[in-house]
């Protein structure tokens, strides 16, 4: 992770201030002021001015079902806590004109490696991480508000302690990933910027999903789904937020908001198909679609082969615990349905995919080792470039790619 180069004027002597909000000072807790900076670091569309983290810019992003509110966000350092915690407060000192707002949610480590989901926390009490951990990261998202207001944050204190059921760090057996059927969208919008400051370009592949929880920083595949239609799957990082709704994470059982609805049944499905809310999104917009998750042009048309929009099973990885592997470099790696590049193609890993992976195996008897393929840039960008390998990596049911395209700790034989 790269750190910030810019801190905001006077901001760094909180951390010399030996007072706390009363409200934060728990015993035994440990209570710290956040190192606000901007510029430099893994932030997006944020400003230092007149002591405050602001929007740059304030026009509204153009999204699949509309004009959305401009955000932007600051992700700051992983904090390396005193003690095991699995529970997050904060107390923030913002400016929030009309309609503006600032979210601040936590993740922690797990004890596979991976990060948890993003936790909101404020107004609705602290973060409740789904296991205690060692390190956390906190993550501020700044909305815009009525005529484009900026919030203004100038300052933030967090406390970490955990619940009163005394908890423990352990290893713990390997949980399968929550998958739902939910229709999906074209993104398109090339020249555009997502919710995470990704420039979307031409075949690009990643995907929104209408949820920050699961929102991963540009450049990084922490939040992968894999979307399955018509016998071809594809992995994509999660780096847009939509269609439709902000707070509908569908696929969680403590979903943040229309906690009435089914777990895995997106509001604007419900609300098209069923009248859920009147018809309504959560911002009172008519629903034209049931889109519970849109795709980028690459995952749709080039990874997926899909002609029109439609159902698709989507498996939301990071929900699971278990072995998994990052896809290495720039160019997506094509899926073979045995351990053989000679073998079907039936999908795509997009570059930077974190992805389970369940067992590794040597190449079928009658097929030689893979060789180098070539460049993805080139020929439609549908294969990385790998050396000569003797082991695949079984991702699925008649799913493999060369153990050379992931990094991924030791995993076991198949």
């Amino acid at each position: 992770m790269r750190r910030f180069a810019t801190v905001l004027a006077g901001m760094c002597l909180l951390l010399a201030i030996p007072t706390v909000p009363a409200a934060l000072a728990v015993p035994s807790a440990e209570t710290w002021g956040a190192e606000l900076a901007v510029d430099g670091g893994d932030d997006v569309d944020v400003v230092a001015d007149d002591g405050a983290a602001r929007l740059r810019d304030t026009a509204a992003r153009t999204t699949t079902t509309g004009p959305a509110p401009a955000e932007g966000t600051l992700l700051l350092a992983p904090r390396r806590l005193g003690a095991v915690a699995d529970r997050i407060s904060t107390a923030p000192t913002a400016d929030t004109p009309g309609g503006s707002q600032v979210l601040v949610a936590v993740r922690g480590i797990r004890d596979d490696g991976s990060w948890s989901e993003w936790i909101p926390t404020g107004a609705q009490g602290p973060a409740q991480l789904p296991a205690p951990t060692l390190q956390v990261q906190v993550r501020v998202t700044l909305v815009a508000g009525t005529d484009g207001a900026s919030p203004a944050l100038r300052r933030l204190w967090l406390t970490a302690d955990s619940t009163p059921a005394p908890r423990r760090l352990s290893a713990s057996a390997a949980t399968p990933p929550f998958t739902a059927r939910v229709f999906a969208t074209r993104i398109g919008l090339v020249g555009n910027t997502t919710a995470n400051g990704h420039r979307i370009v031409s075949d690009d592949r990643f995907v929104a999903l209408p949820s920050r929880r699961g929102l991963a920083a540009d450049g990084t595949g922490d939040y992968t789904v894999k979307v399955c239609a018509g016998g071809r799957c594809a992995w994509a990082p999660v780096w847009d937020v939509g269609p439709w709704n902000t707070k509908d994470d569908h696929w969680n059982a403590d979903r943040e908001s229309f906690t009435d609805l089914a777990r895995g049944l997106p509001q604007a499905q419900a609300a098209r198909d069923d009248g859920y809310n009147g018809g309504r999104d959560g911002f009172g917009r008519r629903v034209a679609n049931p889109a519970g998750i849109d795709l980028a042009d690459g995952t749709f048309r080039r990874d997926l082969r899909l002609t029109d929009n439609g159902y698709v099973d989507v498996t939301y990885l990071w929900t699971g615990t278990g072995p998994a592997g990052t896809a290495r470099g720039d160019d997506p790696v094509t899926v073979r349905a045995a351990p053989s590049p000679d073998a079907p193609d039936v999908g795509v890993v997009a570059a930077r995919s974190r992805v389970g992976v369940e067992c590794a195996a040597a190449p079928t008897a009658s097929s030689p080792a893979p060789t180098p393929a070539p460049s993805a840039r080139a020929a439609a960008r549908t294969t990385t470039s790998a050396p000569v390998t003797s082991r695949w990596l079984r991702l699925g049911t008649g799913q493999y790619v060369p153990a050379t395209a992931l990094e991924v700790p030791d995993v076991p034989a198949c």
